[in-house]
């Protein structure tokens, strides 16, 4: 393809997917927590088309209002004919002087430089085929090549005589090929086949009969050219496709104790000499600095974690940010708005939601921290909880630095500690607490004499 011919992509996604055993169109099915097709349309994206058409059909609605793209052009295929059918209802935006690329909504793991090399094998005098040899092809269209060496045809398993289903070159369905020669084949095509349908495979033998020279191109790996019809394969894919995730984070310096056992639901960016142990899990856009311990069986979604972090087994991190030599765990949550700024220590069963948590202070057990601004070399004591909630509205605590807070504290926002204040055990603090001052609420213990516990009656 010359630098000057734009490129038309083309993505079928129409079918129902009846293997899949669902209501959820199959294009949508996740995979690595994103739409099948959305990683297809990324990965189509990444050669920068001059136009992408979405073939959609079963689940029309939903798979618009999940993609929601405003630069796709969207076409309908309301009955399902057949390979060929489809791409004929995307003709009418594909520009002729054009190479179309076909490509397909449930085969979400074909990489962007296998697509570049098999572009490059369309002109307007060749078609570029991608083919890949399987040891078992059942359920695959085969390659039939002459004495040279060269492409005659594709056919389809059902309508193959036994010498063609000998053959292992399989057909992908990907191709790419000049837009006006893409719509006189498909004006031609037939449905005279075991199935019924017009088959996209037929125009590689017009090609051959116009003297157009088919080319192929091959991906580096099987599972780019896979494509998802049941739960299984999805499973299947699902592992191949975290494998690859693993390869690629332990290539920029992350030691991954066991690389079939993380997950990557989103965009990671890594420094370098960060372990992660077995059962993570990274979602949505994560950035990790460099020299970060990560434990086991953790969630991070959508946050930072800043160089030299220790999180150890069992948290939750969800929106937040971790800085600079900070420990949180084990059993610790950071939710949407928790911004440590470092050296912290956020232990056992705490939840910390909406709050800044200055450098060095230490919330380390059994405590709740929501809606807070608290400064530096703050020492929160077990069970302390800042109740932010009125019932009908969202309060803010202050508490101010080198401020020292005794078990089972409650501070009753809006409330502010001043610098350098202790508030007492069992407080329940509704004023300031003054800077540098004790602060108690204390009720007169007292015993009650020949009380007796309730017994079980018999």
């Amino acid at each position: 393809m010359s630098q000057s011919t734009p490129l038309n992509v083309i993505i079928l996604a129409a079918g129902q997917g009846t293997r899949m055993k669902s209501k959820l169109p199959k294009v949508l099915h996740p995979l690595g927590g994103k739409p099948l097709l959305a990683h297809v349309i990324d990965a189509a994206n990444l050669l920068k088309p001059a136009k992408m058409v979405v073939v959609y059909g079963h689940g029309g609605q939903q798979v618009l209002d999940t993609i929601n793209d405003s630069s796709i052009v969207w076409a309908e295929q309301k009955e399902q004919l057949g390979t060929g059918h489809a791409v004929n209802q995307a003709m009418s935006d594909i520009d002729d002087k054009s190479i179309a690329l076909i490509l397909y909504g449930d085969v979400p793991l074909i990489n962007s430089t296998t697509l570049s090399d098999l572009i490059n094998q369309a002109g307007n005098d060749s078609l570029g085929l991608l083919t890949v040899h399987l040891e078992d092809p059942t359920g695959y269209g085969r390659i039939a090549r002459d004495q040279h060496g060269q492409v005659k045809y594709i056919v389809e398993q059902k309508d193959a005589n036994s010498e063609e289903l000998k053959i292992s070159e399989s057909n992908t369905g990907i191709l790419a090929v000049n837009g006006a020669k893409l719509r006189h084949w498909l004006s031609q095509l037939k449905n005279n086949n075991a199935q019924g349908e017009y088959y996209l495979t037929d125009i590689i033998a017009m090609a051959v009969a116009d003297g157009v020279e088919v080319k192929t191109a091959h991906p580096a790996s099987e599972t780019e050219v896979m494509g998802i019809n049941s739960r299984s394969q999805l499973a299947m894919m699902e592992r191949a496709f975290q494998r690859q995730n693993a390869e690629d984070l332990m290539a920029k310096g992350v030691t991954i104790i066991d690389p079939d056992r993380i997950e990557v639901r989103g965009d990671v960016e890594v420094g370098t000499d960060i372990t992660i142990d077995v059962n993570v899990v990274l979602e949505g856009k994560v950035k990790i600095a460099d020299n970060v311990s990560i434990g086991a069986n953790c969630v991070i979604r959508d946050s930072v974690i800043e160089a030299g972090v220790e999180i150890k087994p069992m948290c939750v991190i969800e929106e937040a940010t971790v800085g600079k030599e900070a420990i949180v765990g084990p059993y610790s949550r950071l939710r949407p708005g928790a911004n440590l700024a470092g050296g912290n220590h956020i232990g056992n069963f705490v939840e910390i939601k909406n709050s800044n948590i200055g450098q060095g202070s230490k919330v380390n057990h059994l405590t709740y921290i929501g809606d807070t601004d608290m400064g530096s070399g703050v020492n929160i004591g077990a069970g302390t909880i800042t109740a932010n909630y009125d019932g009908a509205n969202k309060h803010r605590t202050t508490i101010g630095d080198n401020v020292s807070t005794g078990s089972n504290t409650v501070l009753v926002a809006p409330v502010k500690a001043g610098q350098g204040a202790t508030i007492g055990a069992g407080t329940v603090l509704r004023k300031e607490a003054p800077a540098g001052e004790l602060t108690l609420s204390v009720v007169k213990q007292k015993t009650i004499e020949g009380w007796k516990r309730p017994a079980k009656k018999k």
